[in-house]
């Protein structure tokens, strides 16, 4: 592997003290040396309007660009009502835009959900993993990540305070940092090595 793999973290919660924040912002601090995390705002998107497709608002186009600029995505999101929150679906469809350019096309994604209750967002989890399925990214599938409970997760200050947390995460890490090395489509400058 040459170099560290740019990963777009996209956090379905736009809530202040968002418990999927602080298990994104917790995984930045965790992430393996192969691995570049950040987390892509999508709160400041407009709508997806079709009208809008051949001169997208400029806070739709600054987003599909970070998007295409990744080379993998890691979704952490709560359920609500048993599927992805609008405001990701709706930042899924302005980067899958127009058809035929989609910003996802061949990325490799990771999929984390965090909840409170007890099933840990189980049902956002595979409704997003259905979309993954449309939009051609290969889903690392072990180990799952439902994170239920997660009210109890944190501290004041935002700090995992239990060891068992923090070891699961960064369980999934490196199984997501070796996912991406095999699945992700290979940079314009690994190719031209790998052909001289």
């Amino acid at each position: 592997m040459n170099g560290r793999y740019k990963v777009a973290v996209l956090v379905g919660s736009l809530r202040k003290e968002s418990l999927n924040r602080k298990v994104a912002m917790a995984l930045q601090k965790l992430a393996p040396p192969s691995l570049d995390l950040e987390i892509v705002e999508i709160g400041n998107l407009p709508l997806y309007n079709q009208d809008d497709e051949t001169n997208p608002p400029p806070p739709s186009a600054a987003f599909k660009q970070k998007i295409q600029q990744a080379d993998a995505v890691l979704f952490v999101t709560p359920e609500y009502n048993r599927s992805v929150p609008g405001v990701l679906k709706n930042a899924i469809d302005i980067a899958s835009r127009p058809y035929g350019k989609s910003a996802w096309n061949g990325k490799p994604a990771g999929v984390i959900t965090v909840s409170p209750g007890a099933i840990g967002g189980m049902g956002a989890n595979h409704a997003l993993r259905q979309s993954l399925v449309f939009l051609n990214m290969p889903a690392m599938q072990q180990p799952e990540a439902y994170m239920g409970g997660a009210g109890d997760y944190f501290d004041a200050e935002g700090n995992l305070v239990k060891e068992a947390t923090r070891e699961f995460l960064k369980k999934f890490l490196d199984a997501f940092a070796h996912w991406v090395e095999k699945t992700a489509p290979k940079r314009a400058s690994e190719g031209a090595k790998a052909t001289a």
